[in-house]
């Protein structure tokens, strides 16, 4: 392997993560929301991992539902955005996959296709990206049911579920409950990750847990580890080189960063081509030889400079996480200015992913 940059996966991580959302979910049951690649982890492996301690998981479309079953994968999974094929329904039958109804014309396509999986329906309670009205919901009901449709769920997403101070998520809550309380007996569901961590939030008979089982946090201001979670995702690379820099010294593209005094700096064969944010700013740490380092310079495609200062005996070939379990990925995001979502899903297709515990031979050899 010429490149000794991998992302080191931690599947113990996963299924602690994963019982924490079932705790504070009971006495509602949890379903694994494996989408985006299993939010970049690998969607068969995350699969895999919780397949002895979920009975359902949830993806986004259709090639991720195919993907578990061509892997093995039994359970039933949800499609959280529906299909957006009619032809596509059929499929789903087949699979038993449930899939989410959202909008007209999807209703159009179960009245006039022959495949009939089972529906849930999506609620709009206001965060207005998809979902029936509330006022709408009867109607759509009775179609339904005049299309010999079986609605057996029905869900709702929440806006600001993150923010403890705002009242949008009760307000929210209140909305799905009068919706949905004349459907009969089906499946209601309404509590993402962050309604887990809600003191006295309803969960109903369902919750979609995402980000926690990856260990970052779904709640302003706070990190995984203060949640009780753990990283699923080390990122981590090696020391390439060394350099001893004088005052007045630039690094990288821009020359964004200049030194002030006499400064030992470390280049880590990592950047924005792996998934590393391009727009991390200087003092954005990393984690060597038991201690953190700060950024200095732009992030370049294939690497990126830290200040070594702090660092005693750090030496070319030395292991460097980028986030993990030393690192939370959420102060990353933080510093760069996006969230724990983007940077686990964007890890790039050429770094590796290994799993804790399995042997992969490196060097500190690089194309740069």
């Amino acid at each position: 392997m010429s490149r000794p940059t991998i992302a080191r996966i931690h599947l113990d991580n996963l299924r602690h993560n994963y019982r924490l959302a079932r705790r504070r979910a009971a006495p509602a049951r949890t379903i694994a929301v494996v989408k985006a690649d299993g939010y970049g982890h690998g969607i068969e492996r995350v699969a895999f991992a919780l397949s002895e301690e979920t009975d359902q998981y949830a993806v986004a479309c259709l090639e991720e539902a195919v993907a578990l079953r061509e892997a093995g994968l039994t359970q039933p999974v949800l499609l959280m955005q529906g299909v957006h094929e009619a032809a596509d329904l059929r499929v789903c039958e087949a699979e038993r996959f449930t899939v989410v109804v959202h909008d007209p014309h999807q209703l159009e396509w179960l009245e006039t296709v022959s495949g009939r999986p089972d529906i849930w329906l999506k609620i709009n309670s206001g965060m207005n990206r998809l979902g029936f009205a509330p006022a709408d919901l009867e109607k759509v009901r009775k179609r339904l049911v005049r299309a010999g449709v079986r609605v057996t769920g029905a869900m709702t997403h929440f806006a600001c579920a993150d923010d403890e101070q705002s009242q949008s998520t009760a307000r929210q809550t209140r909305i799905f409950d009068q919706a949905t309380g004349g459907l009969g007996n089906i499946t209601r569901s309404v509590a993402n990750s962050a309604a887990h961590f809600r003191d006295g939030q309803a969960m109903f008979d369902r919750t979609r847990p995402g980000i926690m089982l990856y260990g970052g946090s779904p709640m302003l201001g706070r990190y995984g580890p203060e949640l009780g979670l753990k990283a699923a995702m080390t990122l981590e690379s090696r020391l390439i080189a060394i350099r001893q820099l004088s005052p007045g010294d630039a690094v990288g593209y821009g020359e964004t960063w200049r030194a002030t005094r006499s400064t030992l700096m470390g280049m880590v064969c990592i950047g924005y081509g792996d998934g590393y944010p391009r727009h991390a700013p200087n003092g954005t740490p990393v984690w060597l030889r038991g201690t953190r380092a700060p950024l200095i310079g732009r992030v370049s495609m294939d690497m990126l400079a830290i200040d070594l200062g702090d660092v005693p005996g750090a030496a070319v070939g030395d292991t460097v996480e980028l986030w993990g379990e030393h690192i939370p990925v959420d102060e990353v995001a933080d510093c760069a200015g996006t969230i724990s979502y983007e940077l686990l899903t964007g890890v790039t297709r050429r770094v590796p992913r290994v799993e804790a515990g399995e042997s992969m031979r490196l060097n500190t050899g690089s194309d740069l």
